[in-house]
């Protein structure tokens, strides 16, 4: 399927490894030219280089996301080189475990500034061009807004105002004909979640305990599957979707985890 994302300015935050990774691949193969927006320029240009290896572009612009000023740098940039936005993909996150018992207040609102505040600072900034576009917007959330999970109320908590923050901007940006959607992901293996493996004693074992408990195929999602998705709503293939939390789980969140 043809998306037609030919030549299309997409901003993508944490785009240099995990899910962004998957998403700027995607991306790239679809002809889109994806601009990761991540913290550290080795990992930024690495994607890059990897690409351009394939035929494939991508662009880059270094942003530390839990500095405001640098959100509004970001996208600053990103006209200044290209004069226009045509989507933006919120990524950028860590699960990073800052409980309520073993967690405080400092911490928590530094999870926020990581995990949720960039997300509106890059679409407030980007919008001006969003509208001139009519672009796409896609946020990229948790189950654990939904299941909860223990000892990471900040992250549970920040996933759920991503999940709010779709529905509301789908609401607000309606007269622009812009569409604001979510995709929620329950177990993707990336670089992140590999660290989060290898603390228990056994990771293998761990890991089987969780792929077991996924009702389709007993196995994770891949970074690439949630990757077409992305690509999917940001393409007018997606034209009548919005304010939507589509679940690329392989059924982990909706069906019995008993199956």
């Amino acid at each position: 399927m043809d998306l037609q994302l030919e030549n299309k300015i997409i901003v993508v935050s944490g785009g240099a490894k995990g899910i962004g990774e998957g998403i700027v691949r995607v991306l790239a193969q679809e002809k889109a030219v994806p601009v990761i927006v991540g913290r550290n320029a080795e990992d930024n240009q690495q994607l890059i280089d990897a690409l351009t290896s394939e035929n494939l572009t991508a662009h880059a612009v270094v942003a530390e996301l839990t500095q405001p000023n640098e959100c509004r740098k970001a996208i600053d940039d990103i006209m200044a080189k290209f004069n226009r936005i045509d989507g933006l993909v919120n990524n950028a996150g860590e699960n990073d475990g800052v409980g309520l018992e073993n967690g405080n207040y400092e911490a928590f609102m530094q999870s926020l500034h990581k995990n949720l505040v960039h997300y509106y600072l890059l679409a407030h900034h980007a919008l001006p061009a969003l509208k001139n576009s009519r672009g796409s917007i896609v946020n990229i959330g948790s189950k654990t807004a939904e299941t909860g999970q223990g000892g990471t109320s900040a992250y549970a908590a920040a996933n759920g105002g991503r999940n709010a923050l779709t529905r509301e901007w789908a609401v607000e940006l309606l007269p622009y004909h812009i569409r604001v959607n979510a995709i929620i992901v329950a177990e993707a293996y990336t670089p992140l979640y590999e660290k989060w493996i290898k603390t228990f004693e056994d990771p293998q074992a761990k890991l089987k305990t969780i792929t077991d408990k996924i009702p389709f195929e007993k196995r994770m999602t891949t970074t690439e599957e949630i990757a077409n998705m992305v690509a999917f709503l940001l393409s007018e293939k997606s034209s009548h979707m919005t304010g939507q939390l589509i679940h690329v789980d392989g059924g982990y969140v909706h069906l019995d985890r008993a199956l």
